[in-house]
């Protein structure tokens, strides 16, 4: 008995007990609702902006801002809710014949559907132990077990902070060490609560680095993501004005470019398949490298001949490789920062990729009705190849470890 008393476990711990069953399982169809409801959006900017364009009138600067603005409130997003995550919680944080204003109206349905469920949503139990509230933190844990009908570890909870602080401050040889680590934290605390003042933490001499380049890979995978999906129909579109072919009705085009559409959104499939696959076998880094330069590989033929076939075989082959890469960084990025500024990491790394999409529509839009598919096609191979660099340069690999609640084990 009194050996059940004095026996601890971790977050962590807890997490390897119970399992993966249907407590995970309801929280990966939450979060995939909303990565459907973003990803329908996504896809709608290649139909809503040739549309919007003839309707209104719009010059090709016009559309161009139009899919920019969009990205402005993404970044404005995905900061905003990286920092309030990290304060106050995870969790409060084709009918074409119906016409472009229906498309976006159905594309909202998801997010909708995502607000029925929130009354029900878990908070992050390991959010729960860094800010002291260890008893919510059980509360979720044993929700967690009794889905998965496992048993939680015998003993009390508590958080892998407080678990190093321990062991550490057993040796007196490591006494002024365990001191720097109370001052982190009480530094740490006051940073959080600040918000904004959240990003100093992540440009701290420990993080700069893989913060720099996390955000360099970030705005090339957002850069090049979205790109290849406004290029799906700018491309075609782009090459028919510039040869100077007669533009008909609005809906003239429709089937085939709701064809290439369908073709290029379908490699998110295999990508998808394929990052679940590889991530965990040869690690994010070389995941992430090779989806990368492979997605240049693809793209090349592209800089000399865009007939209709090479460009759906090139933009599906791209677009599954991105979309691999960006699923991998999103798996690396929560592994690379510790608990306090995970979500404010990942938000303000996303507000970068963000900055990408407001400027791709430049490039795929602006450029191509320019007549400078090749310069826009180069320019996309440019940022494709540096991000992969910047992967390269990562100063660790994750692959393996857990997530901690502090960097002294991480670093």
């Amino acid at each position: 008995m009194e050996e059940d008393q004095s026996a601890t476990y971790s977050v962590d711990d807890a997490l390897l007990s119970s399992g993966f069953g249907r407590y995970q399982i309801l929280i990966l169809s939450y979060a995939g609702v909303g990565l459907i409801a973003e990803a329908m959006e996504m896809m709608l900017l290649s139909f809503v902006g040739p549309s919007v364009q003839l309707e209104w009138k719009l010059t090709s600067h016009q559309e161009s801002m139009i899919t920019s603005i969009v990205f402005v409130g993404m970044l404005i997003g995905a900061y905003t809710w990286g920092v309030v995550s990290d304060n106050y919680g995870r969790r409060q944080t084709v009918m074409p014949k119906f016409g472009w204003r229906w498309l976006l109206a159905l594309s909202a349905v998801p997010s909708f559907v995502l607000l029925l469920f929130y009354v029900i949503t878990p908070e992050s139990p390991r959010f729960l132990c860094m800010k002291g509230r260890v008893t919510e933190a059980m509360d979720v844990l044993e929700k967690m077990a009794r889905l998965n009908n496992v048993q939680l570890p015998s003993g009390r909870l508590v958080s892998d902070k407080n678990i190093e602080l321990d062991e550490l401050s057993t040796s007196e040889s490591t006494t002024l060490l365990a001191d720097a680590e109370e001052d982190d934290t009480i530094i740490e605390d006051k940073v959080s609560s600040f918000g904004g003042l959240s990003v100093a933490k992540l440009l701290s001499p420990k993080l700069i680095r893989a913060t720099l380049l996390l955000w360099m890979t970030f705005f090339g995978n957002a850069f090049s993501y979205y790109g290849i999906v406004l290029l799906t129909s700018e491309l075609s579109n782009g090459n028919r004005i510039c040869a100077k072919e007669e533009v008909e009705s609005i809906h003239s085009n429709d089937a085939s470019l709701y064809k290439n559409v369908f073709i290029s959104s379908f490699a998110e499939i295999p990508g998808s398949f394929l990052s679940a696959m590889i991530v965990d076998r040869i690690g994010r880094k070389l995941s992430m490298a090779s989806m990368l330069f492979t997605s240049c590989v693809f793209l090349f033929p592209l800089i000399f001949s865009r007939t209709d076939i090479l460009t759906r075989v090139s933009l599906f082959g791209a677009r599954l490789c991105i979309s691999a890469s960006f699923t991998i960084v999103y798996i690396y990025a929560p592994e690379i920062y510790p608990t306090s500024v995970r979500t404010t990491g990942i938000g303000v790394a996303s507000s970068v990729g963000r900055i990408g999409g407001i400027l791709c529509p430049l490039v795929a839009v602006a450029l191509v009705h320019s007549c400078q598919q090749t310069t826009a096609i180069l320019l996309f191979e440019l940022v494709i190849f540096l991000s992969g660099l910047a992967v390269s340069f990562f100063p660790f690999e994750t692959k393996g470890c857990r997530l901690n609640d502090t960097e002294v084990v991480m670093n």
